[in-house]
């Protein structure tokens, strides 16, 4: 016997599947199926293990009602499937559309993992799909309410972390005023707790991505790997960068500016500019994002592929669900992929704002004036790509160390080669940034503005980078007022250790 429904029931029903029709679709809250399988039971698993969803029955793939067959028949026995097979209990209804019988099922998102004779699909978008490995893996952690960055790690010891990496993080921090108070001068162990990187008296891996020295040693594909192609397939040269992830970014930053992109040179008045296809702020933003966001469990690297007019960013790990890539370009909420990971960097100063990134990056490419990236996903990971126009004039840019004028890099492209890759040492050495930023305050202490004009700079963030965080991390310099870090009287002086530096800097010249 027919199932009844009242009128107003029945019309507020097709309502909702007309109007979530119109507003999305077959997305991944809609689908259609024109006739009852027992297949679509993994949709239904689909359904229940992502945002729920609604499938209706007797709905053509163009949004026709073509009725369902058996529909009195399908109200009595789905509901006593679906719950032997999926444990759900799923409301079975049935709807009116243009005199057309429908069945509509709508699957609720369940707080726990739900198999399908032991496969665990999920609903992604408008396609469903079954869930294997690291996919898998990541999955159950979420659905328990644990991510893979947060879980322990046994037979590791603070004291087997890198202080080298630990220096790098506080000389970071010390601007950002988001630490607890005494967090800087706390004990390695005590910041490792302040941090939130410990579980039952253990490591977890996040604590070991930051801070050990050799996080390949417990994470494969923990590093960077960077190519400079000709003619688009042609590998000229390539690097590897490898340690914490702090170090990461500074020695990627850095080769990327220094090896592989190219400079355009302009003129304000007489004045001769030097400027980058991509704004230092933007790549600094991407490659952030890459870091934090990345699957780390895939097993690889980051991916940084540069030509002659274009570069591209690749990190594993899917985007949330639900999520495209034309969601990253827009205000939206912070998922990180790796929690622990994405707090540390927020306490480092180093990101400002969660969910902000890509609209950072977007930010400073029009401030330049330089084309937008475009950003893509295919399931596995996310690609940010920049593309841009070179001058015609070879006399219009500066060429990277190791390149002629033709373009062709000269053998070996950079001497001496980074090999092994770069691993500053645990007290920053004098070079130009640090070595410069000595010399400035060798006349007594400087605010922020007042190193700017001496060191010829307009970029607060790349002073703040490239020239005061590594200098404060290796207690070089020192702040007149450590205890409010973004005062805006707040000034730089040399420290003794820094005096002496410089002093045997300037000895070993004559």
């Amino acid at each position: 016997m027919k199932v009844p429904l009242a009128q107003g029931a029945r019309a507020a029903a097709a309502k909702n599947v007309s109007t979530a029709r119109r507003q999305s679709g077959e997305t991944h809250l809609v689908e259609w199926k024109e006739s009852w399988r027992d297949e679509y039971l993994r949709w239904l698993c689909g359904f229940a293990n992502a945002d729920g969803g609604t499938l209706v029955i007797g709905m053509s793939d163009k949004g026709e009602p073509v009725g369902a067959e058996d529909a009195d028949r399908l109200l009595v026995d789905l509901p006593n499937k679906i719950r032997d097979t999926l444990g759900l209990v799923v409301p079975v209804r049935a709807v009116t559309k243009k005199g057309k019988d429908l069945i509509e099922l709508v699957v609720e998102a369940s707080p726990t993992p739900i198999s399908y004779r032991g496969e665990y699909h999920f609903r992604s978008g408008s396609t469903k799909q079954q869930l294997t490995g690291n996919a898998l893996s990541t999955f159950l952690l979420r659905k328990f309410g644990r991510h893979w960055d947060g879980a322990p790690v046994p037979n590791i010891a603070v004291q087997d972390l890198s202080a080298e990496a630990f220096n790098r993080f506080k000389g970071y921090a010390r601007g950002s005023a988001r630490l607890p108070p005494g967090a800087l001068s706390a004990s390695r162990a005590e910041l490792i707790e302040k941090l939130r990187l410990t579980e039952n008296g253990m490591l977890k891996r996040a604590a070991l991505l930051l801070f050990d020295e050799d996080p390949e040693r417990w994470v494969t594909g923990a590093w960077v790997k960077l190519g400079m192609f000709r003619g688009g397939a042609d590998l000229a040269y390539h690097d590897e960068v490898h340690g914490d992830l702090f170090s990461q970014m500074d020695k990627t930053l850095e080769l990327i500016f220094t090896k592989y992109m190219v400079a355009w040179i302009g003129y304000r008045g007489i004045a001769r500019t030097e400027t980058f296809p991509i704004p230092r702020e933007a790549m600094r933003e991407a490659l952030l994002n890459a870091l934090i966001h990345k699957d780390y469990s895939s097993g690889n690297p980051i991916q940084i592929r540069v030509e002659t007019d274009r570069l591209s960013i690749w990190n594993a790990g899917p985007l949330p669900p639900s999520w495209t890539a034309k969601t990253l370009l827009e205000r939206h909420t912070s998922q990180p992929h790796n929690p622990d990971i994405a707090s540390a960097f927020f306490r480092s100063g180093l990101i400002e704002a969660w969910g902000r990134g890509y609209e950072r990056i977007t930010e400073a490419c029009r401030e330049q004036g330089t084309p937008e990236p475009k950003v893509e996903s295919d399931g596995n990971g996310v690609w940010i790509k920049w593309a841009w126009v070179n001058p015609t004039s070879d006399a219009d840019r500066i060429r990277p160390r190791g390149e002629v004028s033709d373009g062709r890099p000269v053998a070996p492209p950079l001497t001496p080669p980074l090999t092994p890759p770069l691993t500053p040492p645990l007290t920053p050495p004098l070079g130009d940034p640090v070595e410069r930023l000595l010399v400035a305050l060798a006349g007594g202490d400087l605010d922020g503005a007042g190193l700017r004009a001496h060191l010829k700079l307009r970029d607060k963030t790349h002073l703040r980078e490239r020239y005061i965080n590594p200098a404060l991390a290796g207690g070089l310099i020192e702040m007149t007022i450590p205890d409010k870090p973004n005062s805006r009287l707040q000034r730089y002086r040399l420290t003794a250790e820094g005096q002496a530096k410089l002093a045997a800097k300037r000895g070993g010249r004559r």
